[in-house]
Order: C-alpha cells, then structure tokens, then sequence
C-alpha cells in the first residue's frame, strides 16, 4: 500500500492506495508554523481512526501548497515507510508537457490534477478542484498542460463576506432550497452554490471555445458535492483524483521491483568413500 500526502491550505489528507484503490482516506487540519513534534501524534490519530489501519507502507508520495510544511509532513510520514516520500515537483514524470512560462510556479496540486486527468480521461480535459481556492486546469489533445484558471473558493467567499460586511453572517455550506432566496443567509447560501455552479459552466465553455473543440471537465475536491448538482455542463465527478493521481505518480517515479535471478539450492556434499 502507498501512502498518499495532500497537504492544502485547510486541510492535509492521508490516502492508503494499493493497486489504484483508495483503501482509506484521514484528514488532518493544516496548521502552520508547527512542526514534527506536533504533527507526529496528529498522523498517529488520523491513522488510528482510519478504517484500515496501516502499520507500514511500502512508499509514499506528497504534494504541497504549504512549503514550510513539506518538510516537516515528510519527516513524519518517513516513520512509516522504508524511504522519504517522493516530492511532486514539474521535475518528476507526469506524462504532461508543461507548457507555461514558469512551470515551477504551478501549484503541485494543480500538476497532480491535470496529471491524473489526463491518464484516466479523454483528452482535452479540464479540471476543476474544488477547496480554499477553486483551480481550473487544462491540458489538450497532445498531453500538454496550458495552464488554467483560480478563483476563491467556496469558504473563503463565504467568510470574505462575514468579514468585510457587518450585517452578513456566516453561513453553512448546503443544499439551495430554490434560487430565489427568502432570507439573508439562503441569499448568501444560492450565491456561493449557484454563483459558483454557473461560474464553472461558464469558465469550461469559455475554456472550450479557446481550445476550439469540447473537452472532458472532471471535477473533484472536498466542497465540490455542494455544487455539482447544479452545474449544467456534462462533467465527470472525481472525489478522489488527487489521491488516486498521486498513487500513479508514484508508481511512474519509482522503479518496479524486479525479481532477482532465482538461486539454485547448494549441491549437497558428497562424502568420501
């Protein structure tokens, strides 16, 4: 089993994934300026509430949006497995072209996505992942990543305007009873969902037209069930890309195991007569 590493910018998700299935999914709230010391008995709590509680893992893989946490994550994840994780970073095999100025600027969630898009989906593919920020990824017909677009997420729309309004409160993230809102907080609730729901049906046709042919929109990420349903495009769900993009990244980088010669047993010892 692979141990598979999301650190975001709210949360830090550990995935077990063996043989491309995600056997379980922990989450851990991303907390920076703390380092191994704290996150050490955080991993262990996570585990321990898993459903299938790991004990080692053969290899592990991390990408990050946090740098000042992806060391001190990586520490902690070496305990359970025989080697340091593998970084994601544009210069490990991911089967794309980065073909953007500044390829080492891309966020590795992002190269994660489109990575794992493009392996499972047909091309052109665009993705959208759904978390602090909502990021859109596009890569075309030859493999090649073209960048994309981020916009504020869910929450932070949200908390934006209980921050910056007075009269605005805070609001839950949950289902539109109509689009219509009768009240403060569903007028809030219908702009976040619906807005954002129109907004990806409208960015992918726009996407669309400037890649001159339709393209496969996978969404994924932790808000994205409060939105899918409302979207209009055809679009592909994916709660699990990114785990399951991170396994096969792995499994690109790291040179199979190979079976060694097999030995013959020892000649047995002939005996003088």
């Amino acid at each position: 089993m692979i141990l598979t590493i999301d650190i975001g910018n709210t949360t830090i998700a550990l995935g077990g994934v063996k043989d491309g299935r995600v056997c379980f999914i922990a989450h851990m709230d991303t907390a920076r300026g703390e380092g191994a010391e704290s996150y050490r008995p955080r991993m262990a709590k996570a585990f321990s509430g898993a459903k299938h509680q790991p004990v080692r893992f053969e290899g592990s893989i991390l990408s990050s949006v946090v740098p000042e946490l992806t060391d001190v994550i990586a520490q902690c994840a070496a305990e359970y497995c025989p080697a340091p994780p593998l970084i994601v970073s544009p210069k490990i095999r991911t089967g794309l072209v980065m073909d953007v100025p500044q390829p080492e600027k891309v966020g590795r969630d992002r190269i994660v996505d489109a990575a794992a898009a493009a392996a499972h989906y047909p091309l052109p593919v665009i993705t959208v992942d759904m978390g602090t920020a909502t990021t859109f990824n596009v890569v075309d017909e030859r493999r090649h990543f073209l960048g994309g677009v981020i916009c504020p997420g869910l929450s932070t729309g949200l908390r934006a305007l209980n921050e910056k309004c007075a009269q605005l409160p805070m609001v839950r993230l949950g289902a539109p009873k109509a689009a219509i809102g009768r009240n403060t907080q569903e007028c809030m609730l219908n702009g976040s969902i619906l807005g954002t729901a129109a907004m990806i049906d409208g960015i992918a046709e726009r996407l669309e037209a400037q890649l001159g042919r339709p393209a496969t929109l996978v969404v994924t990420g932790g808000l994205a069930r409060f939105v899918v349903p409302h979207c209009r495009h055809p679009l592909e769900y994916d709660a699990q890309l990114m785990l399951k993009g991170l396994a096969a990244l792995y499994a690109e980088n790291t040179p199979a195991k190979k079976a060694g010669p097999r030995r013959r047993p020892p000649a047995p010892s002939q005996k003088e007569t």
